[in-house]
């Protein structure tokens, strides 16, 4: 079914993988498409307690395939017809600022992580900082690009770029389109980790068995629901869900699990979600 990605699955990992490596990994219509039907099936599985984006060959994503923003700079990019792809990952209740182009990454109920592993540029970055965390290879770049194309800051980048670094270095980043290296990327907060190349995607999949290991599947689920819907609420709102979610909390059986393992010295087993 898939052209544009490769998909696979080993418990607890889901790994999606960009697989245009002759043109690193440019994003087409039909990508995007692929990605998320994807992640609908990474997020159905069971087996899967998190999910790894990479690219195949030597870069994540180069950004919009050039192909297609010519064809739309001079007008001849028409409508797409509805794809036997289509999915809907996410959990509808997170809202419909969750549920649009590419922002339907936070309100996927699994953890998401980013494995960047060249360059990253253009649109590759909102997708990469709508991932829930990020690491990058040694040999990663990351450029907006967008400004040096007659463009603006795409797909939310001018809300998630300065949430993460800063409105300083994201005007930066922004206005000069410049590129910069992975190790200035960590230094800035764009990424978690830098990593060498050869060890970043099992370094990813790594950090999702730890996880499948010793995290609540159903825990981290609120938890990630609480971080990206709490980010444009106030203090006291979000204090007085904290309370009601954790008193819910309570009669799930991932706490007295939790609680059980501690007490008897051995790794917990929750159930998966």
């Amino acid at each position: 079914m898939y052209q544009e990605i490769l998909y696979e699955v080993s418990d607890p990992v889901a790994t999606i993988r960009l697989n245009r490596p002759e043109r690193l990994n440019a994003w087409t219509d039909r990508m995007g498409e692929e990605v998320k039907h994807a992640f609908a099936a990474a997020e159905r599985d069971k087996s899967v307690v998190g999910i790894v984006l990479t690219g195949a060959g030597r870069g994540f994503c180069a950004g919009a395939d050039l192909r297609n923003l010519q064809a739309i700079s001079v007008g001849e990019r028409g409508a797409r017809e509805k794809s036997e792809l289509a999915a809907d990952p996410g959990d509808p209740a997170m809202g419909d600022d969750f549920r649009k182009n590419y922002s339907y990454l936070w309100s996927v109920r699994k953890p998401v992580i980013a494995a960047i592993n060249g360059p990253c540029a253009g649109m590759a970055m909102p997708i990469a900082l709508f991932c829930d965390l990020r690491f990058a290879g040694e040999s990663a770049s990351f450029t907006t690009a967008f400004v040096r194309r007659g463009l603006i800051a795409e797909w939310g980048l001018a809300w998630t770029l300065p949430r993460l670094v800063g409105s300083a270095h994201a005007l930066d980043l922004l206005l000069s389109g410049r590129k910069i290296d992975a190790r200035e990327a960590e230094r800035i907060g764009l990424v978690n980790r830098v990593l060498p190349d050869e060890q970043l995607v099992s370094h990813c999949q790594d950090y999702v068995r730890e996880l499948a290991a010793n995290s609540s599947p159903a825990s981290m689920m609120v938890m990630k629901r609480q971080v990206y819907q709490q980010l444009t609420r106030e203090l006291g709102p979000s204090l007085d869900e904290a309370v009601k979610l954790m008193v819910e909390s309570f009669s799930r059986p991932d706490f007295k699990e939790g609680v059980q393992s501690f007490l008897e010295r051995r790794p917990p087993k929750f159930p998966r979600v």
